[in-house]
């Protein structure tokens, strides 16, 4: 059955964000853009707590700038207002793919999962790095405004997702391959948490009662990537782990499993890049 169109579009667009969301590199001079196309292979869960699988393999756009003010890269989409040795501040930007209801369990004859984007202010505080910038510790700080996609934008609330990231560009015996690592918890205010985890009273049932989630902590998540740039092409994947145990949002009757795995591989070939060269300074 063919996609419909506003799915596929979101979720391309999602997925070409984290086509390059799990690369590193170390400082050096790279083209100001650069454009490419891929395919992924993905295993990810329905939604977080979700106990059904959504594995897929799609085409993937890659995009990366490297501008003064808005960038594209392995942090995601932003724009730099501060940047410095110890401290950045950005906007940071973030897209997810919907899902159609009837396609999960736990969530029959309630509404859609729509697409959703999120924006808003991301402070990163550098902890270590070495002196040839090829390992440093981070604490990266977003907070996001999160909206439906859809033709009357909803605001869904707020994500707070504060994490510690290591990156390794000079792997021992594995020259040009790249270690990312992330970990840290989530947050949400009353309203995100409702929008994946609330049960209306309509949508009740004898094994679905109706729920009221509430603000606060959201669960732990872990991540590992790993990367290598050849001349043409890009090869990265991905192993998540997520963990809701604690979370304030425990007993809805949409979380049908605490724990899980997810999972990515992608390969992108670059087919344009600029003549124009900076320097990057992860």
């Amino acid at each position: 059955m063919a996609m419909p169109k506003k799915n596929w579009i979101a979720r391309l667009a999602a997925i070409g964000l984290l086509a390059f969301s799990v690369t590193a590199q170390a400082a050096e001079e790279k083209p100001l853009w650069e454009v490419g196309a891929g395919v992924a292979a993905f295993s990810f869960p329905m939604y977080r707590g979700s106990d059904q699988t959504n594995n897929f393999l799609m085409p993937v756009p890659l995009f990366t700038y490297h501008g003064d003010f808005f960038k594209a890269d392995r942090h995601g989409i932003r724009g730099s207002f501060f940047d410095s040795d110890f401290v950045d501040l950005t906007v940071s930007f973030a897209l997810s793919p919907p899902v159609a209801s009837k396609d999960i369990n736990a969530r029959t004859g309630m509404t859609d999962l729509e697409a959703t984007f999120e924006i808003g202010p991301q402070v990163d505080l550098t902890f270590w790095r070495s002196e040839n910038r090829a390992r440093f510790v981070k604490l990266l700080m977003p907070l996001r405004a999160a909206f439906t996609v859809e033709g009357s934008p909803k605001d869904i609330g707020w994500v707070f997702h504060p994490k510690l990231n290591m990156d390794i560009t000079d792997l021992p015996n594995l020259p040009g391959w790249n270690l990312g690592m992330l970990a840290g918890p989530l947050f949400g205010d009353k309203r995100q948490h409702a929008y994946y985890y609330s049960v209306e009273s309509q949508y009740a049932t004898m094994g679905r009662p109706a729920y009221e989630a509430k603000a606060g902590y959201a669960g732990m998540q872990f991540l590992v990537s790993m990367s290598k740039r050849f001349p043409k092409y890009w090869v990265g994947s991905f192993v998540r782990y997520d963990n809701l145990s604690g979370a304030a949002f425990e007993d809805s009757p949409m979380v049908r499993q605490k724990d899980y795995f997810a999972a990515g591989l992608v390969v992108t070939w670059i087919i344009g890049e600029s003549s124009t060269r900076v320097m990057v300074n992860d």
